[in-house]
């Protein structure tokens, strides 16, 4: 008690001059008068009678307070010689310490901006939090808002995204350095993304079955600390000067990427935390306030739907703060532009289990002014109740599409291996549907297709190449036999398991690759990319690559023919998108002078009832991006197994679209799939020939 004030009056004075928030530690805090050399210490910790804070002063040199004031489970108090840089952690104050403070966990502060991971001799490793000084030179740089019918977004992972490039000095490989460094910012600009969404960058550690295997948790859905940057994805220099330097290198990339002109966004998991199942030790929340951190049920079990052991409370008014304040605080003091929410579901759920739409968390994101534009992207599902919700989150919030996804690869993957097989391989009415951005999934909920966040596939799953070149998982290296990962992918391999030597198979598989991805960039919505899908990147069949820190998950930049004809496709497909999609709707009602869809069957003429529900015919044409009566662009499909002769849609076609003025207009081939020369002009009315399994792109 010593280290707080020197005496009992000073002492005394110290508590009347601490506040219960904001919680966590600060150097000052409002409405207060500051004392030089000391800290507001604030927790809440409602599990607890009283709470001690340990922290070092120096070097192997703990000292310790008592919290000396408490109210609603917050405890809180004025302490002094804890700077910057120092580390700490939390003791129940009615418990014998089980050793030397710096020797065993103390509970790590739920708002610590910065933690340190040490790694013992028997192999677990403890964990401390830190105080880090928050301050940065932003200079200019701001949040971009990029409109969201203008957004396309990048998922990739920090470490893979780097590791194996050669152009880029060995010691930033793999960091957030690394990935702002100008080789990688260019190579993004270039491509035609406007968003990087990180894989969670929070710190997290890995599970206690992965350290018994030796794994690691590379994808980091395992959160440890909701205001603490992950360390070991920093440079080996960030992490030797200590959590200071590791928060800047974040914020140097953040600002780097933004004046490229490049959003940030961050996949963020506050559905459960790293503390596990009940029988492993406590970290943080768990000895803080088991009861009011995590859902129980009657019986004082953890109820799970997140299938991590425990899932958070958001039935609680300090779990919503928690989540509020960590979002508010990688805005303000990181400049993130949005976040995607890993099981949102569980976010939403109230104190009986059940989704609701107008949950308390919902409502306070939908009210806050630090949020107000930021992106947010729901992952609408869990493993609970009701678990699925897609295009059931309030207006304000996109979600990722699992629609979507299920639909491109039904038509181009598994459609294709039942025509191959002597089947029918499904009409073009659900495709058309996802062209449209599953419009009708959003209309109820009164947002527009912009709120689909288009996707074929994400750092779960199969990647692109792997979808054409596997019907099963290979997921042996993770060390449970196979058990792990989804077993139905609607994937195919075009007759081959694996990797294959024969041209042929290989040309149908790179060919259906760049119908999916030309399907993802020219539907309406916002598209999502996996990191490598551009570049033809495989995992070898492995479709839950979680625990693979390896060449397995990264990005090999070393690209033969098919890499390098993917990666052109996709930086045209995405200089198309911005020059026909420019004016999709983006409110409800949309307006009628904004962007319009019109089809069409394989005879140019107007699509009838009974051929969008037709299993035999899956040619259709579509138009793109006419606006205020100027006609744009021809998207035609032919998911048959033959060449297929289709006519353009002539004046009479368009009459009444308001689309085209001119009767002689012509339409330009600008992209195929196929081995097809692109420039040639067909006229409005005239024929072409469309190859089999392929997509067509025309300017009109």
């Amino acid at each position: 008690m010593a280290d707080l004030i020197s005496t009992p009056q000073g002492q005394a004075a110290a508590r009347r001059v601490s506040r219960p928030f904001p919680l966590g530690v600060r150097n000052s805090v409002p409405g207060v008068d500051e004392l030089p050399g000391t800290v507001n210490v604030s927790i809440y910790a409602p599990g607890l009678s009283g709470v001690e804070i340990h922290f070092e002063k120096a070097p192997g040199q703990w000292a310790s307070v008592r919290l000396g004031e408490s109210v609603a489970g917050i405890h809180h108090g004025r302490v002094a010689g804890l700077s910057y840089g120092s580390r700490y952690g939390f003791w129940p104050a009615d418990k014998e310490l089980p050793g030397k403070p710096g020797s065993f966990q103390l509970l790590l502060d739920p708002y610590g901006r910065g933690i340190d991971e040490v790694q013992p001799s028997d192999g677990v490793p403890l964990f401390f939090s830190v105080h880090v000084d928050p301050s940065f030179d932003w200079g200019s740089s701001r949040p971009l808002y990029t409109p969201w019918r203008d957004t396309v977004i990048y998922e990739a992972h920090v470490r893979g995204q780097t590791m194996l490039h050669p152009d880029i000095p060995e010691e930033l490989r793999g960091t957030y350095a690394g990935m702002a460094h100008p080789v990688m910012v260019n190579y993004l600009r270039e491509l035609g993304i406007t968003a990087v969404e990180l894989l969670p960058v929070h710190f997290h550690t890995e599970e206690a079955h992965l350290r018994e295997l030796n794994l690691p948790n590379y994808w980091g859905y395992n959160t440890l600390g909701f205001f603490a940057p992950h360390a070991s994805y920093a440079t080996k220099a960030a992490q030797a000067a200590g959590p200071k330097a590791v928060q800047d290198e974040v914020k140097t990339m953040i600002k780097s990427l933004h004046e490229a002109g490049l959003e940030v966004i961050l996949d963020v998991v506050y559905n459960h935390t790293a503390e596990g199942t009940k029988d492993q030790p406590a970290l943080s929340w768990r000895g803080l306030g088991d009861e009011q951190y995590y859902r129980h049920d009657g019986e004082g079990r953890y109820l799970d739907t997140t299938g991590c052991g425990n899932t958070l409370d958001f039935s609680q008014p300090r779990v919503i703060q928690m989540a509020l304040d960590s979002l508010r605080h990688w805005v303000q003091d990181y400049q993130v532009d949005g976040f995607r929410f890993d099981l949102a579901p569980a976010l939403c759920r109230d104190a009986d289990g059940h989704f609701d739409r107008r949950h308390p968390f919902l409502v306070a994101v939908a009210a806050d002014p630090v949020l107000h534009g930021i992106k947010l992207i729901a992952e609408p599902w869990d493993i609970g109740p009701d678990g699925w919700q897609t295009g059931n989150f309030p207006p304000g919030w996109a979600e990722w599409n699992d629609r979507f996804r299920d639909t491109a690869r039904d038509f181009w993957l598994r459609g294709q291996a039942a025509l191959n097989a002597g089947g029918t391989g499904g009409s073009v009415a659900r495709i058309a549907g996802s062209l449209a951005g599953s419009a009708d999934m959003f209309a109820g909920s009164g947002r527009t297709a912009l709120s689909s966040i288009n996707m074929v596939t994400a750092h779960d799953g199969f990647t692109l190449a792997d979808l054409t070149a596997y019907e099963s998982k290979h997921n042996e290296a993770n060390g449970e036999d196979n058990r792990d990962g989804s077993s139905e992918n609607r994937s195919y391999n075009h007759g081959v398991e694996g990797p294959t030597d024969d041209g042929e198979i290989k040309a149908r598989r790179a060919q259906s690759a760049r119908n999916i991805m030309t399907t993802l960039l020219m539907s309406l919505g916002v598209p999502m990319l996996t990191a490598g899908d551009e570049i033809g990147r495989s995992q070898q069949g492995n479709n839950n690559s979680y625990c693979q820190d390896s060449p397995l998950t990264w990005l090999d930049w070393d690209l033969d023919d098919n890499g390098r004809r993917m990666l052109e496709t996709t930086r045209t497909l995405l200089r198309l998108r911005r020059e026909f999609l420019a004016w999709q709707p983006y409110r409800f009602p949309a307006d009628a002078k904004e962007a319009s869809l019109l089809w069409f069957d394989a005879d140019g003429q107007p699509m009838a009832l009974d051929r969008w529900e037709d299993p035999n015919s899956r040619v259709v044409q579509l138009l793109v991006g006419s606006r205020n009566g100027m006609l744009r662009g021809m998207l035609v499909l032919n998911g048959s197994l033959q060449d297929v002769e289709i006519t353009l849609p002539d004046a009479r076609a368009l009459e009444g679209s308001g689309a085209v003025r001119d009767e002689n207009h012509s339409y330009e081939l600008l992209l195929s799939t196929a081995d097809r020369t692109t420039g040639a002009t067909v006229r409005g009315g005239e024929k072409d020939v469309l190859p089999a399994n392929s997509v067509s792109l025309y300017r009109a």
